[in-house]
């Protein structure tokens, strides 16, 4: 528990420090300050930078805490396993800052997961390693003698400095000497004026030449000096030095001055004639001690040009200094000051650094997140130096200002990666000058996608028509469905979602089967495949479901239901039942159902509609059956001339293309009993031939029976066989059902060879002669011809109407 306690206890100073540190952060304006002298170690520790910004041990390394670099070498480092900020190079204050104070430098720190940005200001203290410097380590000057007056003031170019505050202030001593005094004068318009004075009034002849030294020393601790040898001539008698309307000459250029522009003409004037009046001018640069190229001084004239270029953003004020000198002998010489500002001209347009670009986006990301992280500057000031900055398009992204000059490339809207995969981003500035200049930075910003579409099929139900016996392993459609997603994520895979199938007409006790035994899915193309031949009379309606599932992860799906409608072909014919009736008999009414044909047939529609038709016998039989009925029925009333038996030839024929039928043949005997025999509606190309062969035959016999009608006429007449024996004929009726009634009644029988046609031929019956009867003559009586005649002429009838429909 104590160990509990402790760990406890250690937690919660860990939470108030960060929390501490927090707030800390947020009232010192999200910005940390560090100071480091110049000069310092490598690796020594400038601070924590890691527990200043909150982060637990570890995390600096982890989310990978490091500077961002801006141009210029910053000479610190961010330890990755400590997250301490260390100095990694040189530092000195006087080369990243020169004269400015303080020295601060802007650093960015950057952490990832998720992408902060911290600034960090790093100001670089002045040490004293800078000794005063002065423009030359001697100096001439002549002084005449006499005509010098005491007090007379000659300046002097004092001495400079490169580090900054106390280290940089100087004071000076000069050896010593009775006859010469310095004089230091500082203004806040002139800065600091050295002067040698003249104390005592010279005398050549006791001392030509005085030699002094003159020392600089500044205020560092330890201090540092900077010594210059002032070499005096004292020369003789030229008692006017030249003087100038003023002592200091201010003057404005703008910094875009050509070279050659005239800066100012000075004019001295010296009160002696001769040549101790004639003035030459010289130039002397007081500050910056860099600027001795820029200018020149015309000797005779005293004009100053230009000879270099201005730029304020390095200098923006020169310190010059003029000296006028006759030709006397000793010459004298008039000084003064001229003091140059360099006015801004908006000669520079801003620039814009991408300092941190996270890319790719994805599409999801969040609104708020950060893109890019920017940094802009304009080195004019001023309104030159303003700078505004957007972006172009202005959506979905946009600018925020974290610092000065330090901007965030945001999202602003959601994005689509399926409408927009790539952004064009350009971030444009311009600063506040007349006239406004401009800079551009252009940002390519790739989105990458995230699984955020499901499969789409174009339709959500697709009907498919798909005849019966189609072969296996046929296509019977081709499904497709769209995915915008690319890659894997748009990667669509198809598979018959299992669903149950069958239909009316099923074959009784097969229950129901899975569609997946019918059908299958191509699992790239998205084809469906018959896996077996559909039957009608099996199904008639299979519907199922196709899924459409993408690659991503999580995976997407979409589905669409097929409805695959089985279209009916005549493949089966009709199946004839056993008949129903009673044999026909004599004195029967007309109109009386005799016999009914029951006929079935596994098609549906058309091909299932039947109809009945009465082959044999044609002509006007006392039989008629029922076109769509099958009922066999009486044309007229049966009287004892039809005789006792019948036959009757039926061809049942369904409305299919082709048209398929069967035939059934009844016979009606003496017993009072039909007799039926069923064929079935066979064709094969051999009938063809056969057709043709008995068409010849029977044509054969109609010219043959024609010839004895002719020969019989000429024949004398006998006796004429006839007999009241009953003839057996079965008609078809409309209506009604099977029934048979004969005089003498027959069985009923189912002929062999169901394949063939049955062919019935109509003969008259002859009753057998009366016994003791005496034989006649051979030669044939021209009733018995005239019935050979017409036996010919019907069985020609019933061959070409019994072939007829087998060969179509």
């Amino acid at each position: 528990m104590a160990e509990e306690y402790r760990w406890m206890g250690e937690r919660c100073c860990a939470v108030l420090r960060v929390l501490v540190l927090q707030a800390a952060w947020a009232l010192a304006g999200g910005q940390v300050r560090y100071s480091v002298p110049e000069e310092a170690k490598a690796g020594t520790v400038v601070g924590r930078l890691a527990q200043d910004l909150g982060l637990e041990a570890g995390e600096a390394e982890a989310r990978r805490l490091r500077l961002v670099a801006q141009g210029r070498r910053a000479s610190v480092e961010v330890s990755g396993a400590s997250g301490a900020l260390l100095v990694s190079s040189r530092l000195d204050r006087e080369e990243l800052c020169g004269k400015s104070a303080p020295c601060a430098l802007r650093l960015e720190v950057l952490l990832e997961r998720p992408l902060r940005v911290f600034h960090v200001q790093l100001e670089v203290t002045d040490i004293n390693d800078n000794a005063p410097m002065f423009p030359a380590a001697r100096k001439n000057l002549s002084i005449a003698e006499l005509t010098t007056m005491p007090g007379s003031r000659f300046p002097l170019e004092g001495a400079s400095d490169a580090d900054i505050g106390a280290n940089a202030q100087l004071s000076y001593t000069l050896s010593p000497s009775e006859h010469f005094s310095l004089d230091l004068q500082k203004t806040e318009e002139d800065g600091e004026s050295l002067f040698l004075v003249l104390r005592k009034s010279l005398d050549r002849e006791t001392i030509p030449v005085h030699r002094l030294v003159l020392t600089a020393t500044d205020g560092g601790r330890p201090s540092l000096t900077g010594t210059m040898e002032l070499v005096i001539s004292v020369l003789d008698v030229n008692d006017n030095m030249p003087q100038f309307n003023q002592s200091v000459y201010k003057v404005q250029l703008p910094e875009n001055a050509e070279r050659g522009t005239l800066v100012i003409k000075l004019n001295a004037t010296d009160l002696d004639e001769g040549s101790n009046s004639k003035v030459s001018y010289s130039l002397q640069i007081l500050s910056p001690q860099d600027g001795r190229d820029i200018f020149r001084i015309d000797r005779n004239s005293g004009e100053i040009r230009l000879t270099g270029d201005l730029d304020f953003e390095d200098v923006s004020l020169y310190r010059l200094q003029v000296d006028a000198t006759d030709n006397g002998t000793p010459p004298l010489s008039g000084h003064c000051k001229v003091v140059l500002e360099v006015l801004d001209v908006n000669d520079n347009a801003p620039e814009v650094w991408v300092t941190s670009l996270s890319v790719p986006v994805p599409e999801d990301a969040s609104v708020g997140t950060v893109v890019a992280l920017l940094s802009v500057s304009d080195r004019d000031s001023g309104a030159n130096g303003r700078v505004r900055c957007w972006v172009w398009p202005a959506a979905p992204f946009g600018l925020e200002a974290t610092f000065t000059g330090s901007y965030s490339l945001v999202l602003r809207e959601a994005l689509d990666r399926e409408r927009v995969s790539e952004y064009e981003v350009e971030v444009r500035a311009e600063d506040g000058g007349a006239p406004a200049l401009g800079a551009r930075r252009g940002l390519r910003v790739p989105v990458s996608d995230v699984n955020d579409n499901a499969p789409l099929f174009a339709q959500a139900v697709y009907t498919v028509l798909a005849r019966e016996n189609n072969a296996a392993g046929a296509e019977l459609a081709r499904l497709w469905a769209r995915d915008p997603d690319e890659a894997g994520n748009g990667r669509v895979s198809y598979s018959v979602w299992e669903g149950a199938a069958g239909g009316v007409g099923a074959a009784a006790g097969s229950g129901w089967r899975a569609a997946s035994s019918y059908v299958s899915v191509d699992a790239e193309s998205g084809r469906v495949w018959a896996l077996q031949p559909l039957d009608y009379e099996e199904l008639q309606v299979l519907q199922f479901e196709v899924r459409a599932v993408d690659a991503g992860e999580p995976p997407l799906c979409g589905n669409a239901t097929v409805q695959l409608f089985v279209l009916d072909e005549n493949d089966n014919a009709p199946a004839l039942l056993p008949p129903a009736g009673s044999a026909p008999e004599a004195g029967a009414v007309a109109a009386e159902v005799v016999a009914k044909i029951h006929a079935v047939d596994a098609d549906s529609g058309y091909n299932a509609w039947l109809r009945y038709e009465l082959w044999e016998p044609r002509a006007k039989g006392p039989f008629r059956v029922g076109l769509y009925s099958g009922e066999v029925s009486t044309a007229r009333p049966l009287d004892e001339a039809d005789g006792p038996r019948h036959t009757l030839l039926i061809v049942v024929r369904d409305h299919g293309e082709p048209a398929r039928s069967a035939t059934a043949t009844l016979r009606s005997g003496s017993r009072s009993a039909l007799g039926v025999d069923v064929g079935g509606a066979a064709a094969s190309a051999a009938t063809n031939v056969w057709l043709v062969v008995a068409i010849c035959a029977v044509s054969s016999l109609f010219l043959l029976a024609l010839v004895l009608y002719g020969a019989s006429r000429w024949a004398p007449r006998t006796a004429v066989l006839s007999g009241p024996g009953p003839t057996t004929l079965v008609c078809a009726s409309e209506v009604g059902s099977w029934s048979y009634s004969q005089r003498h009644s027959r069985s009923l029988c189912v002929a062999d060879g169901a394949a063939k046609s049955d062919l019935m031929v109509f003969s008259p019956n002859f009753p057998p002669p009366p016994p003791g009867a005496a034989p006649k003559d051979t030669q044939p009586e021209p009733s018995a011809l005239l019935h050979t005649v017409s036996d010919t002429v019907l069985l020609s009838f019933v061959l070409s109407q019994t072939l007829a429909p087998l060969s179509a």
